[in-house]
């Protein structure tokens, strides 16, 4: 049997290590001018921006390799930080949260998924975390695992035709058919049914659009009358129609839903007393929608692909999954035997994080690493570059699920590793998240064993998630030892 290997180099995003500077305008800033970190400047945001736009992940990477763990991007008039170090970045996420917020490019965002958790700040967003919080304690995620199990098991049936005729489809798109089925369930204990498509339609489209206008320094206002903020428009009403539709349904009725959403109609604010608004819920649930779908999605589909590339890690997953439920319907009980299909996707979420960068935003100065940290400033993190740093991670472009036993990770700081971020603005539904995709892989090895279409290339794309550009076609054959 051979090892892991390496994530083929014509997939992944180009070596950066000695490639030219991603613009004519990086120079290289003196160390400790002023108090700053080195790093690139540019003669305006504009000017970054372009050079940010190119490819964002390999930008990052560059300036790593260049300037180090700390980078002071000046773009006049303004700087940004970029944190690499596991240290630093638990300062600013963890010991000294409270001088950071989501800041000024998440708040773009709230177009789309208004004040839900992941864009509020501050005591509304403590209240809001506190309301949501009891949701999603593990005793109440256990209820889910039946909802998982068989929407994943309507999803292989319906690949048995193409299992038979060999006909390549899109996994991407199936996985994120997938777990978009499940949120549904698990917010509304419901399928979507005729409103799916619209759904994962109108979420795809606001996606696109919203991370175009995240990355400009000044994205048009939304009242203007351009092509893609008529989309956005639309794509949101859409959503706003399901979403207040279904809630105004379960207020009227007296039915009780083990449900996210029964949940969150019951939470009271321990101090107030109060409930959500509907505007309230219809933020929690679209961010709920969103962060529940499409990130869990990402990093299913890089599972399968590494998985492919990794032939002998997937007859071992095989053999796990085999020797652990054979061919029953795994449960909640079934979760700890499956410690390699764990450690599997974990490894594939630290190469391919869904989330592969974030900001935040200094309300107050600061220092990192000897470094000045200016009021306002922009602090980006990216877990794609930390999750590859040499200084804790070996030979880091090597897929290895072995990184995740537990001896390993307790022998690594806490942030080199932060797929769901970190502190106390930590995922809130990372457990629902790892526990769906442990049984979708379980379930899926069970029956098939998939391929990559031939000659097929597969670059990621930094979208506000990391997906394959182009999906990621692939054959489905049935498992003859099932």
């Amino acid at each position: 049997m051979t090892g892991p290997t390496t994530v083929p180099a014509a997939t992944a995003p180009r070596d950066t290590s000695t490639s030219p500077a991603p613009s004519p305008y990086w120079r290289r800033v003196s160390p400790r001018a002023n108090g700053f970190a080195p790093g690139p400047w540019y003669h305006s945001p504009w000017a970054w921006e372009a050079a940010f736009r190119i490819d964002p992940i390999d930008y990052l990477l560059a300036s790593f390799r260049t300037f180090g763990d700390v980078v002071c991007t000046r773009a006049l008039p303004f700087r940004s930080l970029f944190l690499a170090h596991p240290e630093h970045i638990k300062h600013v996420l963890q010991d000294n949260a409270r001088n950071y917020v989501k800041g000024i490019v998440i708040a773009k965002l709230k177009v789309l998924i208004g004040e839900g958790l992941f864009t509020s700040e501050g005591d509304f967003w403590r209240r809001q975390r506190r309301l949501a919080q009891p949701a999603f304690h593990r005793d109440l995620l256990i209820g889910f695992v039946t909802t998982m199990t068989r929407t994943t098991a309507t999803m292989l049936d319906r690949w048995e035709v193409r299992a038979r005729t060999a006909t390549p489809f899109d996994v991407a798109a199936d996985m994120s058919a997938l777990t978009l089925g499940i949120v549904g369930r698990a917010l509304f204990s419901r399928v979507l049914d005729g409103d799916a498509d619209e759904v994962g339609q109108a979420l795809t489209a606001a996606l696109a659009i919203v991370n175009e206008r995240a990355i400009r320094f000044l994205p048009s206002p939304l009242w203007w009358p351009s092509a893609a903020n008529r989309r956005l428009r639309h794509s949101i009403a859409v959503l706003d129609r399901v979403v207040y539709d279904i809630v105004e349904a379960r207020r009227r009725t007296d039915r009780q839903d083990a449900d996210l959403l029964a949940m969150l109609l019951v939470a009271r604010d321990e101090e107030t007393g109060a409930g959500m608004t509907d505007r309230q819920l219809r933020d929690e649930v679209m961010t709920f929608l969103l962060a529940g779908h499409e990130t869990t999605a990402v990093a299913l589909t890089w599972t399968w692909y590494l998985l492919d590339q990794n032939p002998a890690v997937a007859e071992r997953l095989r053999a796990e999954v085999a020797a652990a439920i054979g061919t029953r319907t795994p449960t909640v009980e079934d979760l700890p035997r499956l410690r390699y299909v764990r450690m599997v996707i974990e490894e594939a979420m630290r190469l391919y994080p869904p989330v592969w960068g974030f900001m935040r935003q200094a309300i107050g100065p600061d220092e990192v690493g000897g470094f000045t940290i200016p009021k306002r400033s922009v602090v980006t993190i990216s877990p794609y570059v930390t999750h590859r740093h040499p200084a804790f991670w070996d030979d880091p472009e090597r897929f290895d699920p072995e990184r995740f036993a537990p001896e390993r990770v307790r022998s690594r700081p806490r942030f080199a590793y932060l797929p769901f971020s970190g502190g106390p603005r930590l995922c809130i539904g990372n457990e629902f998240a790892l526990m769906e995709a442990q049984l979708v892989v379980a379930m899926t090895l069970q029956r098939y064993r998939l391929r990559l279409v031939p000659g097929t290339r597969v670059v990621p794309e930094s979208r506000l998630t990391l997906r394959p550009r182009d999906g990621l076609p692939m054959v489905a054959t049935g498992y003859s030892g099932t």
